[in-house]
C-alpha cells in the first residue's frame, strides 16, 4: 500500500481570494515504511507575500521569485501522488487549495476520499486534547526541535512519524518494503511475515518443567494452570 504523507505552504487561507501555494512535501510510505523517496518543491506564488504569512514559514516573494509556477509543475506533482492515499494533518485546507491550483491549470481534481485528515484521527483518538502537529509530537516523544519554522518537507517528515503513531505504532504490521528509493508507481515486492514451518524447541528444562508442576499441583484442581494443561 502506497501513501504519501503531504504538506503545503501558502501565502494564506483562501485560494478564492488569491491566496496561492508556495511549497509543497511529500514523503512516501510503502506499508506503512518510509521508502526515501520524497517530493519536495518552492512555487512562485505570483502575487505578494503577507507578512503574516512570511512569519509562519519564512518564504519570501525574493527567495520564491525564480521558483517555477504552479503551472510548470502542476502534472509532475499529480504524477508523483498517483493514486496513493495522501496523509495530511488538517486535510481540508491542502486539498482545497491544491484542488484549486489544479482547476486552474484544468487537471484532474483530488477526490475527497483520497485524503487521509490526521487531525480527525487524533481528535478522534484524544478527544478533549490539543491536536496539533507540535503537540502531538509531544504526546509521542517524537524530536521536532528543528522545526523553527513550517517547511512542508520537514512537516511532511514529522507528520510521517506522528502518523505511524496515531495508527498503532511505527510499522504496525510489521512490514518490511523493498521499494527504497523506487520509480513513481512501481510498488515492487514486500516481505510479510509466515508462520515457521516447524515451533521452536521449549526453553524450559525439565527441572523448571517439575517444580511448575510442583507448583500447581497445590492449587488443586481448580486452578487455571490445570484447566489450560
Amino acid at each position: 500500500m502506497r501513501e504519501i504523507v503531504l504538506d503545503t505552504e501558502t501565502t494564506g487561507f483562501d485560494p478564492e481570494s488569491g491566496d496561492r501555494i508556495v511549497e509543497i512535501g511529500g514523503v512516501e510510505l510503502f506499508n506503512h515504511v518510509a521508502t526515501g523517496n520524497t517530493y519536495h518543491q518552492y512555487i512562485n506564488p505570483e502575487r505578494d507575500m503577507p507578512q503574516e504569512a512570511f512569519e509562519v514559514h519564512g518564504l519570501s516573494i525574493d527567495f520564491l521569485r525564480d521558483k517555477p509556477k504552479f503551472a510548470e509543475i502542476g502534472q509532475a506533482f499529480l504524477d508523483f501522488v498517483g493514486d496513493a492515499k495522501l496523509v495530511i494533518h488538517n486535510a481540508a485546507f491542502d486539498i482545497k487549495f491544491l484542488n484549486a491550483e489544479l482547476r486552474w491549470m484544468g487537471l484532474p481534481q483530488i477526490p475527497w476520499e483520497q485524503a487521509i485528515d490526521t487531525l480527525a484521527i487524533a481528535r478522534k483518538r484524544f478527544p478533549g486534547s490539543p491536536a496539533s502537529l507540535d503537540a502531538l509530537c509531544r504526546r509521542f516523544g517524537i524530536d521536532n526541535s528543528s522545526r523553527t519554522l513550517h517547511g512542508a518537507l520537514l512537516d511532511s517528515e514529522i507528520l510521517a512519524d506522528v502518523y505511524l503513531e496515531l495508527i498503532g505504532g511505527r510499522q504496525p504490521d510489521f512490514a518490511l518494503s523493498t521499494a527504497t528509493q523506487s520509480s513513481v508507481g512501481d510498488d515492487g515486492p514486500a516481505w510479510r511475515p509466515s508462520p515457521r514451518p516447524s515451533p521452536l524447541p521449549s526453553r524450559l528444562s525439565e527441572a523448571e518443567k517439575a517444580a511448575h508442576d510442583a507448583f500447581t499441583a497445590k492449587l488443586g484442581e481448580n486452578a487455571l494452570w490445570t484447566k489450560m494443561a
